[in-house]
């Protein structure tokens, strides 16, 4: 079970934020070659005193902790981290220099549902 959670500046409609977990979704399921039923993503909006970022611009904040199992090659976590980067610059108006992804990778059996545990990622 992927945990994608987006911390932000932004104050996103409700519409807004199931159009972005849609897109998240789609993309996390397409780049890293999996199912979308596991996939959880949240989105936490704060006060723009509550984040900051060394290299940051005017504008809104979007931090992504990636939070997945691990095996997965370099290129498929970039091609993920540059989608979602790009369409929160595209379609929230966040500017380019104040996107940061960050992945954690864990064993297949530290991600647990009430009805399953995860096992390694095999690329099959």
């Amino acid at each position: 079970m992927p945990l994608l959670q987006f911390a932000t500046t932004l104050s996103l409609s409700p519409a807004e934020r199931e159009a972005f977990v849609a897109f998240v979704t789609d993309r996390y399921t397409e780049e890293m070659e999996t199912s979308a039923g596991h996939v959880a993503v949240t989105i936490a909006e704060h006060e723009p005193s509550a984040m900051a970022i060394g290299r940051s611009v005017e504008g809104p904040l979007l931090f992504v902790d990636a939070e997945i199992r691990e095996g997965r090659p370099f290129e498929y976590k970039r091609a993920f981290a540059l989608a979602v980067m790009e369409r929160a610059v595209e379609t929230l108006g966040v500017p380019k220099p104040n996107c940061k992804v960050v992945f954690t990778e864990h064993a297949g059996e530290d991600m647990m549902g009430i009805d399953r545990v995860g096992g390694d990622w095999d690329g099959a």
